[in-house]
């Protein structure tokens, strides 16, 4: 099993429907929210953009801590940024995993906070997490379209809005 291709192929997939959503993003919504304790549209987004370089970050570290990173994101607040960052992110994925050796997923990869692990996972499992936490939070931005009369485009097959394949 080619595992590699695997992630390659999904995180392509993945990367053609979310540029569907993104690139009908209302930047007159960012401040919007379903709910107090939700995050505002601006930081789902930008979230979401920074998910697609997380599979090269992972590739080329062994960990992140949050108290000791000067990772800090940037808020996207325009379709102009957003679609930048997503698609250099992307990249930085895409090439990360052509490089990447079969062995290079079997390394421990840790999510951090001063030291304390918080979640820890193979290089292979951490990858599979970011993949399925950009269908988890892509669905969640589908709702606030949705909540917004935002017409949906089709994730994997047409949407109530009737949409065709």
């Amino acid at each position: 099993m080619n595992t590699l291709k695997q992630f390659r192929d999904e995180l392509e997939a993945e990367y053609q429907t979310t540029k569907k959503f993104f690139e009908i993003y209302p930047e007159d919504k960012n401040d919007y929210a379903p709910h107090p304790k939700s995050m505002k549209m601006a930081h789902l987004v930008t979230h979401i953009a920074e998910i697609f370089g997380w599979a090269g970050f992972m590739l080329n570290s062994s960990e992140l801590d949050f108290a000791k990173s000067d990772l800090k994101p940037k808020l996207l607040t325009t379709k102009e940024d957003l679609l930048k960052v997503f698609e250099d992110n992307y990249k930085a994925s895409k090439e990360a995993l052509e490089k990447a050796t079969e062995e290079d997923l079997n390394p421990i990869w840790s999510l951090k906070n001063d030291g304390h692990t918080l979640s820890s996972w193979t290089k292979y499992g951490a990858i599979r997490h970011s993949l399925s936490q950009i269908t988890h939070h892509r669905a969640q931005l589908g709702v606030y379209y949705r909540l917004n009369d935002i017409q949906l485009p089709g994730s994997y097959g047409p949407t109530a809005d009737l949409e065709s394949f």
